[in-house]
């Protein structure tokens, strides 16, 4: 499968020592553009949004299993039973989609997407195509109607999740359950292919403008109905990149989403949850929108309708974040370079205003001065620098105080000194990002263009040779060039460690290709490498890819 085109030079940097996701999976991320009918000027409208809210719920939700695939491979016994006993189980009694959507709204969320239908085949609507769904279970309401409403009437754009895998239809048409394999697909069963059509006609004719449409599986056939019936829908799976579980290590071109989970779980799972914190929520928020994409978080609600506490705690620290800094998320581009190690950027679309988003390893305790060293962003007479939601007139108990956000421009770059003073927690211990907000301020340098190409394990020298490609300087003459990489065995996506390793490869005064070798490694370790151009001013890398060493 074909990887998305490269994004143009300025979107292709992530500069710093933050830690990056590896690229998502080829499953993922194929050029799901060609085809699209997705209007440009809709895209732009997505792009805008920034948040959205996933919602994952289905009639198995009772069992705390995956969601829907653990039918596949079951035993006939057990697939006859979940079809036939668990809608009669179904009766959320504490549904309040008005709740859900005033949260969401708080927590400034700008899209829903509901998962109408799961691969499981069960409707969350009382659909004429199939038995199984929410109109034959004790609870009988309309979910997809109720849910859809609650959210317009607070603002949020409305959208649906479809899955053109139905294992129920298989079931009934005695097809061995089974994913991702040409004979289980719509193509390869007109029948199923109809009944999904069928669906997406009932979704598009039934509840109005739906606004977002996500077709988690085979989109032919499909998003030609969505765009016929609603030619201002934007399709995101199924036209656009949608990578799943991750943050591209790059920022990937045009319109893109991920889609994370609160926890390691799509839907409600009553034990063996580990959720992640709320700040590494939000970090995956900031860096969403650093590298241009959508963040697409999800909830998964328990059987009885109610959101878990552990998610909804975490869409309130994300509520209050977003409250006091929610222009750095809306309507953003990305910068000339994503980070400055953990200082994040994101800049208005339609302005020189950047924002420069402050991820801290401790606390900034309100009332302490901090100095930050911006290399990438050079000041003009018209720049004016504060921080977001604050007056940065007045520091409370201390009328002495001026906490006056100021700067100066240096040979190295832009200084920036800045006192946190709004209280947002008791113990004036703050512990989440804080923004400074700079105005009419330019690029400091053209950076320049890295890619890792190749990282690859030699066996007969128990070595990974690495390749990459200058493809661009920038401003600078010449320029370090070579590999880092880090020891990532046994972590997952939110426990990076932050110290690379060098692997020099030489100077390069030209464009080109250049290889290193990394030797010394640990058997049975995953490393993650990546391709360093070390500008003066700042290092530059290429995307992260994996290598295990036997």
């Amino acid at each position: 499968m074909r990887l998305p085109r490269l994004p143009r030079l300025a979107l292709l940097l992530v500069a710093g020592a933050a830690a990056v996701a590896p690229l998502v999976r080829a499953a993922v991320v194929q050029d799901a553009t060609a085809g699209s009918l997705n209007k440009p000027e809709r895209l732009e409208w997505f792009r805008d949004l920034g948040f959205g809210l996933f919602i994952h719920w289905n009639v198995d939700v009772q069992l705390g299993t995956v969601i829907s695939h653990s039918l596949v491979g079951a035993s006939e016994d057990y697939q006859r039973r979940y079809f036939a006993e668990l809608p009669r189980l179904f009766n959320p009694s504490k549904f309040h989609p008005a709740d859900w959507a005033a949260l969401a709204r708080l927590a400034g969320i700008r899209y829903v997407v509901l998962t109408a239908k799961h691969h499981a085949g069960f409707c969350l609507w009382p659909t004429q195509t199939t038995d199984f769904h929410v109109g034959n279970t004790p609870f009988r309401r309309d979910i997809t109607k109720e849910l859809l409403e609650a959210f317009r009437a607070q603002g949020i754009a409305a959208g649906l999740y479809h899955s053109p895998d139905d294992f129920w239809w298989l079931w009934k048409n005695g097809i061995q359950l089974q994913r991702n394999i040409p004979a289980v697909q719509p193509s390869q069963n007109p029948g199923l292919l109809r009944h999904d059509q069928e669906q997406v006609r009932e979704l598009l004719t039934h509840y109005g403008p739906i606004d977002v449409l996500f077709f988690d599986g085979e989109p032919q056939g499909l998003r030609e109905v969505a765009w016929q019936l609603q030619p201002n829908v934007v399709v995101t799976r199924g036209a656009i990149p949608t990578p799943e579980q991750n943050i591209p290590g790059i920022p990937l071109e045009g319109a893109w989403e991920s889609c994370i989970t609160m926890g390691r779980s799509w839907g409600y799972q009553p034990t063996h949850e580990v959720y992640k914190s709320g700040p590494q929520c939000l970090s995956l928020l900031i860096e969403t929108r650093a590298k241009g994409g959508n963040l697409l978080l999800n909830v998964g609600p328990k059987p009885d309708g109610e959101l878990p506490i552990e998610q909804e705690e975490r869409l309130r620290e994300i509520a209050l974040w977003m409250f006091v800094n929610q222009e750095c998320i809306y309507a953003v581009r990305p910068w000339v370079i994503t980070n400055e190690r953990d200082i994040w950027f994101t800049k208005r679309k339609d302005a020189d205003t950047l924002y420069a988003i402050i991820k801290r390893t401790e606390p900034w305790p309100d009332g302490a001065w901090k100095e930050f060293v911006l290399k990438s962003v050079r000041a003009t007479p018209q720049t004016e620098a504060s921080i977001l939601g604050q007056n940065d007139q007045v520091m409370e108990y201390q009328p002495s105080v001026v906490p006056k956000t100021t700067f100066r421009q240096e040979a190295d770059g832009l200084h920036v000194r800045a006192m946190h003073t709004q209280r947002l927690h008791d113990d004036r211990r703050w512990p989440n990002p804080i923004v400074i907000k700079l105005t009419h301020v330019q690029p400091a340098f053209t950076p320049p263009h890295v890619a890792t190409v190749k990282a690859s394990y030699d066996k007969a020298t128990h070595s990974v040779r690495c390749e990459g490609n200058l493809l661009a300087l920038g401003d600078a003459a010449a320029l370090e060039v070579g590999f880092e990489y880090r020891d990532i065995t046994g972590l997952d996506l939110n426990d990076r460690p932050d110290t690379w390793t060098a692997v020099p490869a030489g100077t390069r005064k030209d464009k080109g290709t250049f290889t290193a070798t990394a030797t010394g490694l640990g058997k049975g370790r995953t490393y993650e490498f990546r391709a360093v151009a070390r500008h003066p001013l700042l290092p530059l890398y290429g995307r992260d890819l994996r290598v295990r060493v036997p």
